[in-house]
């Protein structure tokens, strides 16, 4: 019982004790729009995105994400923006985000009702800049600047 205890406790420390990894994607339409989503949490506008399942990758994970958020289909990886993994980049848990600017493709269509109940196409010089969720702010100035950022 002792050992089951010691490995539940180090399992448990893994998990709590450890930034969870996602992905964040800029998605690009081929007129040159970004698409961002409307959280149904907060109401608030920002980049589609989530978390690295098990046995997943970078750009496997924001295949799934952008799908499920959006609708879209990635076609390809433009560029690798940034690593952002400031203890304070999401108000809900310490996360580290590999943010990607793809070029994509498809119709809008929310599949994940949860967590999403918006989507929209803003052209660059149209961005709902200043009050986006979590660190998008942050993260579409570093791209817009065409800057490359660990943070």
């Amino acid at each position: 019982m002792g050992q089951i205890w010691r490995y539940l406790k180090a399992v448990m420390g893994v998990i709590f004790r450890h930034p969870i990894t996602g992905a964040t994607i800029i998605p690009v339409l081929p007129d040159g729009s970004i698409v961002l989503i409307q959280r149904k949490d907060t109401g608030q506008w920002g980049l589609p995105g989530g978390i690295v399942d098990w046995g997943e990758d970078i750009i496997t994970t924001a295949k799934r994400e952008l799908k499920e958020e959006t609708g879209l289909e990635l076609l390809k990886v433009r560029r690798l923006v940034g690593v952002y993994s400031s203890i304070d980049r999401d108000p809900r848990m310490h996360s580290i985000s590999v943010l990607i600017e793809a070029e994509v493709t498809g119709n809008f269509a929310v599949e994940d009702t949860l967590e999403v109940i918006g989507i929209e196409a803003f052209s660059p010089d149209n961005l709902p800049l200043g009050n986006l969720s979590h660190d998008h702010d942050r993260q579409l100035n570093d791209y817009l600047q065409g800057l490359t950022v660990l943070a």
